[in-house]
């Protein structure tokens, strides 16, 4: 059996990229086929694949303006040849899902999102605050095609996975098909309790939709310490706006971001993520999360109105919400159990997830090969 594994692009190792990690373990000979390759900011499992490219690496300035490139992703990502293979199994939160393949070919796609740039966080990326003009008006030419081809490519897909149920309700609404539930990978074992700090946490890529000026604002506005871990497009604008209460902190390392979790007072996440795996990393780490109550966070977060809460929700995404939040926390905060809340992350562990794929993977495919026998 020959097998390819599509993704989006390889920039960086985020959740999109651990999920991507567990599928180069399962199948080590397959061919990975994606639109940008930065080599030396992905783990060695992917690094060592046999890794194939479209034209957009070779644009200008690739490897910093690939988002601009947006328009021509489509027809990049549909000139891949894979004839050849007997099992395609895409990762997809932009183009990967709309590869072409053969008849006799069984695709499988994790969803990480529909294309979010062109539904419902268009404005968070190309609103006026977050596009200039000409930007914009380029990308409002191609939004309406890009929303068609995101339709249509789908239909080319034999079988969906979704990382959450959030983002099954999205597969069903913008492409009218049932998805499976897999949640993604958690590496748990590299978490543990410790002693709480004096600190709130975030960790995350520092772009529009986190709404990371949410946590900044809030803590400043309470005179609580925040960190911030991680780095991205919107790291200069949040940090002119940061007081000094609040540590940026830039990218750490897996040991580094251990630590932070494990001696954080609680995990700040004020986005509308479709799975969130740092709200589980910091769970794993003992700690409890204080999150907007939409998205995947409902799905792996377990509120104050449950019997075993590991964290706070807040209904708005405004600063006196997310301010209340905090004070019913600190209100209640002798209350959370550091090993209960590592016990509900354990459901989301990285070992369950590969499980539950390769079982997933080697039914659908089996049961393609069997249909396609019936079809003659």
């Amino acid at each position: 059996m020959r097998v390819a594994l599509v993704h989006d692009w390889l920039t960086g190792m985020r959740g999109g990229e651990k999920v991507l990690e567990v599928m180069c373990e399962l199948w080590p000979a397959a061919d990975l086929y994606t639109l940008l390759y930065v080599p030396g900011q992905l783990s060695p499992a992917i690094e060592r694949m046999n890794i194939r490219t479209s034209f957009i690496q070779h644009m200008p300035r690739a490897a910093r303006w690939y988002r601009n490139y947006l328009p021509l992703m489509p027809t990049a990502i549909e000139q891949f040849d894979l004839r050849e293979y007997d099992l395609v199994i895409s990762s997809s939160h932009c183009v990967a899902k709309g590869v072409i393949t053969q008849p006799r070919t069984c695709h499988i796609s994790y969803i990480h999102t529909p294309m979010r740039y062109v539904w419902e966080l268009f404005e968070e990326y190309f609103g006026p605050q977050r596009a200039g003009r000409v930007k914009r008006a380029i990308i409002g030419v191609f939004a309406n095609y890009l929303r068609l081809w995101d339709v249509a490519s789908a239909q080319r897909v034999d079988s969906f996975v979704a990382n959450s149920r959030h983002v099954a309700r999205r597969i069903a609404k913008h492409y009218h098909r049932e998805a499976q539930v897999i949640y993604p990978p958690v590496d748990t074992a590299r978490f543990s309790p410790g002693e709480a700090g004096d600190y709130y946490l975030v960790v995350s890529a520092l772009a529009p939709y986190k709404r990371i000026d949410l946590a900044i604002a809030a803590c400043a506005k309470m005179g609580r310490r925040l960190v911030v871990a991680g780095s991205g497009q919107d790291a200069e604008r949040l940090k002119k706006a940061a007081g000094p209460q609040v540590e940026f902190l830039g990218w750490q390392s897996d040991e580094q971001l251990a630590g932070l979790y494990r001696h954080c007072r609680a995990f700040l996440f004020p986005g509308e993520e479709d799975f969130g795996i740092t709200p589980v990393e910091a769970q794993a780490s003992g700690r409890p999360v204080i999150a907007f109550g939409k998205g995947g966070a409902l799905e792996t977060v377990c509120g104050l109105d449950q019997e075993s809460p590991t964290g706070v929700f807040f209904g708005e995404q405004t600063v006196d919400s997310l301010t209340a939040a905090i004070r019913e926390f600190e209100e209640r905060e002798s209350s959370f159990s550091p090993d209960r809340i590592r016990e509900h992350a354990l459901r989301f562990d990285r070992e369950v997830f590969r499980r539950e794929l390769q079982e997933y993977v080697a039914r659908v495919y089996a049961e393609y090969q069997i249909d396609r026998g019936a079809r003659g």
